[in-house]
């Protein structure tokens, strides 16, 4: 069964601080269905990473990172544009020193 978007949203937020970092909804979306986007900012490093919420063909959700730039203002950018496109997203920023995601599903990367 998979939980609604604004559970799963609070459960990573826990984890995160759990963990020693610090996590913030930037945008609500559709409580029970949206999507999520993940921004991982490490600020000690200047690392930033972008992952999102999706489906593989099994069924099964998966994250991957549907861009690969590196600077915070061109993660923000593409952001946007997505938020346009689906007002139901979700995103939720993370700010950890050692620059995790705290994500516990598998991950995809290409």
């Amino acid at each position: 069964m998979k939980f609604s978007t604004d559970i799963w949203v609070a459960a990573l937020i826990r984890r995160v601080e759990l963990g020693g970092g610090f996590a913030v909804v930037v945008h609500k979306g559709d409580a029970r269905a949206g999507s999520v986007l993940v921004k991982v900012v490490n600020r000690s490093s200047g690392q930033v990473r972008l992952f999102a919420e999706a489906t593989r063909a099994d069924g099964e959700t998966v994250w991957m990172r549907p861009s690969r730039a590196e600077k915070e203002v061109d993660l923000d950018a593409y952001i946007t544009r997505a938020r346009r496109i689906d007002p139901d997203l979700w995103v939720v920023e993370i700010e950890d020193r050692e620059g995790r995601h705290f994500l516990t599903e598998d991950l995809e990367e290409d």
